[in-house]
């Protein structure tokens, strides 16, 4: 384009030159020539001010569509309504994106991934400038995300690490290796392996293998649990340690409670004590705790969670569960705004992590929030005194 335009000013002035020299030997009349240096002059400002112009229409082209400022168009696409915490997540990003001045797409995709493509399409056609995608399968986006990239709309990755795709721009989440880390600090703490003779008995329940936050929570519970199991000091006597034998899929409660009902059929039907279950959020922890409510009859054991759903804080307030990690998606959701906020307005998003989180394609940079645990004996606080929820909520 550029160098089209630089053509068209010279042949101008090439036009204009030749026109000089054929009324300099002409009998053209003295008004004529001493005009043809003015018109040689205009001719090229013109064709000067016609290519300025245009290379700045090209230079806008050129630039990310992201830097609108507030008022541009953001889509939000949360994975599914089927669990509690990505209504809460959705909601508090709309509320938060609109109060600060933008206009919300925010699409739930009922946990099928074709679906969720087609909503990024359409939020990509309709004008979004900024994506922020909590993923179902963080494999299957590169296509889509490749059109958004093409298209100079940043992404974020949004709780869900999205895998092998160069279009993610930023990652904002809870650190998820802590959220595992906690879970089994609160095992190792309540049946204090340091000092107890034990052995104890223990079965885990991670999450979905498409998700990478499951291998995150997973890993950093059995960095902690691990030395107990190599020395024996923990048992788990269904022999399921591995991350795919203890995985879960889409997090689905029916498949953790079927999968503990086969577990203490095998395992505990005799009597055997359960000490612990480490269960890896609350969905899955809700599966177990069904399952242990049928069919087991022995001392209740320690189970964790995360997320703080409503029947789950019930079951912690009930003894049915021990604790479950408080992620407050009100201020993921403020930190997720923010980061938006720097990229409409054409600045670098804020970040803490330059690290961890490698997708495939390099490491991302990353937002991470910390993570708390809320048990029996610190819930109103965390929960209730925060506006989190009401005292009626968990009536």
């Amino acid at each position: 384009m550029k160098r089209k335009l630089l053509g068209t000013v010279l042949s101008v002035a090439m036009v204009a030159s030749m026109l000089v020299g054929c009324g300099g030997g002409s009998a053209a009349p003295a008004n004529d020539a001493a005009d043809a240096p003015k018109e040689e002059a205009a001719a090229t400002e013109a064709a000067a001010t016609e290519a300025a112009a245009d290379t700045a229409k090209e230079e806008k082209a050129e630039t990310p569509a992201a830097a609108g400022g507030a008022g541009g168009k953001v889509g939000v696409a949360m994975p599914t309504k089927d669990l509690q915490r990505w209504n809460q997540d959705g909601l508090n990003m709309e509320a938060q994106l609109k109060e600060a001045g933008y206009d919300v797409d925010l699409q739930y995709a009922s946990n099928d991934i074709a679906t969720q493509v087609s909503q990024i399409e359409n939020m990509i056609s309709s004008g979004a400038q900024v994506l922020v995608v909590a993923s179902i399968d963080g494999d299957s986006l590169g296509t889509v995300l490749a059109q958004a990239k093409e298209a100079n709309i940043p992404v974020i990755a949004y709780d869900r690490l999205i895998m092998n795709s160069d279009a993610v721009s930023y990652y904002a989440t809870f650190d998820n290796y802590m959220v595992g880390t906690k879970q089994g600090e609160y095992i190792k703490e309540k049946l204090d392996l340091d000092n107890a003779a034990g052995p104890f008995n223990l079965e885990i329940f991670t999450g979905d293998p498409g998700d990478n936050n499951a291998r995150f929570f997973y890993g950093g519970a059995i960095d902690v649990l691990k030395p107990y199991i190599d020395e024996g000091k923990l048992v788990v006597k269904s022999g399921q340690v591995d991350f795919d034998n203890v995985a879960t899929a889409n997090w689905a409660t029916e498949a953790a409670q079927s999968r503990m009902d086969a577990i203490i059929s095998a395992n505990y039907a005799d009597g055997t004590k359960l000490d612990a279950v480490l269960c890896s959020n609350d969905s899955t922890a809700l599966g177990v705790t069904n399952s242990l409510e049928a069919n087991y009859t022995g001392e209740w054991p320690i189970i964790t969670g995360q997320d703080c759903d409503v029947a789950n804080v019930k079951n912690m307030i009930a003894d049915k569960q021990s604790m479950s990690i408080f992620k407050d998606t009100r201020d993921l959701a403020a930190k997720t705004v923010e980061m938006v906020d720097a990229i409409m307005k054409g600045s670098e998003a804020p970040v803490n992590d330059t690290e961890t989180y490698d997708n495939g394609t390099g490491v991302i940079p990353s937002y991470l929030c910390e993570p708390v645990f809320a048990d029996k004996s610190n819930y109103k606080e965390l929960l209730i005194d925060s506006g989190y929820y009401t005292e009626e909520d968990l009536k």
